[in-house]
């Protein structure tokens, strides 16, 4: 009889600790194997633990890491954590607990829970960014930067956040206010820590095309840098002669431009702006530094702005054109200045319509070539005459109009000819040029917070810098007990003078220690070097570590960091190759995103979420369970901030690790959004006691024969196949139909099983492992065990599906025996109701093509 149900707790303790105290997941180099290097993006150990979602993407990296071994590759597959950053201070702001206490906390709870759930991590290379023997290395990377002209400090406009006291990222900022705690965030200038990473820009953008990425990844990060060519024009304010330098992608509308728009921010708008504006300007000036750059620039919103009642003079004819403000206009993505040209630009022409401005369309259309953008009840001819005469902004092409002056005339060009001859005539009158820009801005680096690394950096008493050497790193973090920000741009470090201020022992100067500290980026930029080689004490990593197991193989994270990241660790890896200090172009070869795990979260008609575990149902309506309030119905993305994230350890308890692994992989395609439901979690554990029935069941026989056998190759095989293409959910499928196939057999080979415990392995490795030993394998031998491969006799079909056509047009299908003769086919074709009708005439010709198809070319 074979047993109805394993012991889950029981086998998953044996096998964790067999694996732990062998040492199986250990990784070394070893030239004469293939490596595979597969890395987690860097989780931040919250105090919340690890919930569902997060799951995801360690068991698919950890089902690749258990396959690649069983193909025979030397797999790094390391864990460590993302432990300096802002929402740990904030939590030691709260509660008077210092972040290294709260950190090492829950770096324990995260450790505890992963191994709980057996993922095959190298628990060797374990390290956290926090751990001053790492950021040593990130110092010493930071003084490359900074020996190679690619830090320095500037004074720049920021994010700043005065409840935080500190400066923030665009991504920490989300409608106007900071993510870490919902507070307001402003615009302001100040001098501040910053890295060239557009000088960059072209190779970051070009090498994307090397990269092994979802297509839509690399779309983010191509409109992330922006690459755009066009030109330069330069305007003339009309009273103090200052130009004002434009870019523009659409030049050949210059003589279309009646307006220039400034960011509030530009240094010229003081200059520039007259008595009688003045004060609608600083009115306007002060209402925009409350705003992100996401509001700002929302294509939706409605438009506004000031005059400053200036004027410019257009090059190409000079004519004064008014020189406006308006917050849609950055001053930190191109020269902070836009010629508007309402005629050809949907935005220019809200704004000219809204405050009145001129409008001069740039463009006869050639509405022939676009007759899908008309509108639906407008003639063609009467939409013409509507954007000819200004009451229609048309962005496409033509013929160029209103394109003459005494100066020039591009009138009767379309927009390739137009552009050149106009840069032409900006290069020859020195009022332009063609130049190349990016939207890629330079990345502000420092931070006005406790928690993060020290600059090396030693500001002297000359004015001068001093980087520190390496023998002075680790620069370590003072002992605080007030973490509060301090405002105004100052930091916590400040706090601490016998810190700040000192006796530099190089030089014997007074010098005074950087007191901002770098942001959470700066240690997940090159931690997957550092796992190459994680207790080098003499450099980051070694060279033949680094020769060995770079480029990462496969990269998986969430998409959430699909762009900056990924930047800024592609950056700093270019900057590590031009120095030959590692051996390729680019960290991470393939990369892919799990999808978002949701979950049905519960709203209180008052306020806050309810888990959906403590939530009933009666009728129609949602009730919290020991009470009678209502609540509302929510599908929500897993977060600890909505409490809605279902956490793995009750789950682990009761139904076990390896249930919830398969659940977790069969909830959905890997890459797309999966909805959470907990009570299918059981489906998975009842599909795992029938597989431990099958090994355990007196049906099971030496002999390797049979329908058994076929199931078996049949199975490895779909599942290498979905595996190698991370088709995770049908590969489960697969083994779900290959129990219901293999129970109805009168016996079992051994054979057979065993190979199919090794297709479950990277799935349900602690199960495997315990069938493995049952079915007469050494102890733990099972993780290095070669990949079963499939026969290709046991592959081969007994039938095809064979397709009719009549006179070229399907008229059906059937599956019927392999092997058909055409003479066969057509006898059992023509007795078909079906296709008899179809048969009416003289079939003149027949074409066969063998266990596929047949076409019947038939003559009236």
């Amino acid at each position: 009889m074979s047993q109805e149900k394993y012991n889950h707790i029981e086998v998953e303790r044996k096998w964790q600790t067999y694996w732990k105290e062998n040492q199986l997941f250990k990784a070394k180099v070893d030239p004469s194997k293939p490596k595979y290097y597969i890395l987690d993006m860097f989780p931040y150990p919250s105090g919340a633990g690890l919930h569902v979602g997060h799951v995801t993407g360690y068991t698919a990296t950890d089902i690749l890491a258990r396959y690649k071994r069983q193909k025979g590759y030397n797999v790094l597959h390391p864990m460590g954590w993302d432990s300096f950053g802002l929402q740990a201070e904030q939590y030691a702001v709260r509660t008077g607990t210092h972040p290294k206490i709260t950190t090492e906390k829950n770096i324990n709870t995260y450790r505890r829970q992963l191994q709980s759930l057996g993922f095959s991590y190298d628990w060797d290379r374990e390290f956290a960014t926090s751990d001053p023997d790492y950021y040593k290395w990130t110092q010493w990377i930071f003084s490359k930067l900074y020996e190679q002209g690619l830090a320095y400090e500037a004074e720049i406009l920021v994010n700043y956040c005065p409840a935080l006291g500190t400066v923030l990222a665009n991504e920490e900022v989300e409608n106007g206010k900071s993510r870490e705690g919902g507070y307001p965030v402003e615009r302001r200038p100040l001098r501040q820590w910053i890295l060239k990473i557009t000088a960059y820009a072209e190779r970051l953008l070009a090498d994307l095309e090397t990269l092994d990425w979802p297509e839509y990844l690399k779309i983010l990060q191509r409109n992330w840098i922006g690459k755009s060519e066009g030109a330069e024009v330069v305007f003339l304010e009309n009273e103090s002669k200052q130009p004002i330098t434009v870019f523009t992608t659409r030049h050949d509308t210059l003589f279309g431009t009646t307006f220039l728009v400034l960011s509030p921010e530009h240094p010229l708008v003081n200059k520039i702006t007259t008595d009688d504006q003045k004060e609608d300007v600083e009115a306007y000036q002060q209402k925009t530094t409350a705003k992100s750059d996401m509001e700002r620039t929302d294509l939706n919103k409605e438009k506004s702005g000031v005059w400053t009642g200036a004027y410019a003079r257009n090059p190409i004819n000079n004519e004064l054109i008014p020189i406006w403000i308006a917050d849609y206009v950055l001053m930190g993505y191109g020269t902070g200045a836009v010629m508007a040209v309402p005629g050809g630009d949907e935005r220019d022409f809200e704004f000219a319509k809204k405050f009145g401005l001129k409008i001069i369309p740039p463009y006869d259309p050639l509405l022939k070539d676009y007759l899908d953008d008309l509108p639906a009840d407008m003639a063609e001819e009467d939409f013409r005459l509507e954007i000819l005469a200004g009451n229609r902004c048309w962005t496409k092409g033509g013929v160029v109009i209103n394109g003459k002056s005494e100066l020039f005339d591009i009138n009767g060009l379309e927009i390739e000819a137009a552009k050149n001859k106009v840069a032409d005539w900006l290069e020859t009158h020195k009022c332009g040029r063609r130049t190349t820009t990016y939207k890629l801005r330079d990345w502000l680096f420092s931070r006005q917070r406790y928690w993060g690394e020290p600059f090396p950096i030693l500001h002297l008493e000359d004015g001068t810098k001093r980087l520190l050497d390496l023998d002075e790193l680790p620069l370590v973090l003072p002992e605080l007990t007030d973490y509060k920000p301090q405002g105004e741009g100052r930091t916590p470090l400040e706090n601490v003078p016998e810190w700040v201020e000192i006796t530099d022992p190089k030089t014997g100067k007074k010098a005074l220690r950087e007191t901002n500290t770098m942001p959470q980026w700066a240690g997940s930029c090159w931690y997957y070097l550092r796992f190459c080689d994680p207790h080098n004490e003499n450099a980051a990593w070694g060279e033949k570590e680094e020769k060995y197991w770079m480029p990462v193989d496969m990269y998986v994270g969430g998409v959430e960091h699909a762009v900056l990241h990924l930047l800024y660790a592609r950056f700093w890896h270019k900057v590590l190759y031009d120095l030959d200090l590692v051996s390729t172009t680019e960290p991470f070869q393939t990369l892919r995103n799990q999808g978002l795990v949701t979950a049905r979260a519960f709203k209180r008609l008052g306020g806050g979420y309810v888990d959906a575990h403590h939530v009933m149902k009666k009728g129609d309506e949602y009730f919290e369970e020991g009470g009678d309030e209502k609540l509302l119905s929510l599908v929500e993305k897993m977060s600890k901030s909505k409490l809605n994230g279902v956490t793995p350890d009750e789950i682990v308890q009761e139904l076990g690790a390896d249930s919830l692994r398969l659940y977790e992989m069969f909830m959905g395609p890997f890459d797309k959004e999966k909805l959470w439901n907990s009570e299918a979690i059981s489906g998975c554990r009842r599909f795992l006691d029938r597989f431990f029935q099958l090994v355990t069941s007196d049906k099971v026989i030496g002999k390797e024969e049979g329908e058994g056998m076929k199931l078996a190759h049949i199975l490895v095989k779909g599942v290498e196949n979905d595996i190698e293409s991370m088709l995770y959910n049908t590969a489960i499928s697969k083994m779900m139909e290959f129990v219901n196939a293999f129970v109805k057999l009168d016996s079992y080979p051994k054979k057979a099983l065993q190979m199919a415990v090794q297709a479950l392995s990277p799935f349900a490795p602690h199960l495997a492992e315990e069938c493995w030993e049952i079915l007469g394998k050494e102890p733990g031998s099972l993780t290095f065990e070669p990949y079963p491969q499939a026969d290709p006799k046991y592959l081969e079909e007994a039938s095809a599906v064979y397709v009719v056509q009549i006179n070229g047009k399907f008229r059906g299908k059937w599956e019927l025996p392999k092997g058909q003769s055409q003479d066969e086919l057509l006898e059992f074709v023509k007795g078909e109701e079906k296709i008899a009708k179809h048969l009416q005439g003289e079939i003149m010709k027949v074409i066969f093509v063998p266990d596929k198809l047949i076409n019947l070319v038939v003559k009236p």
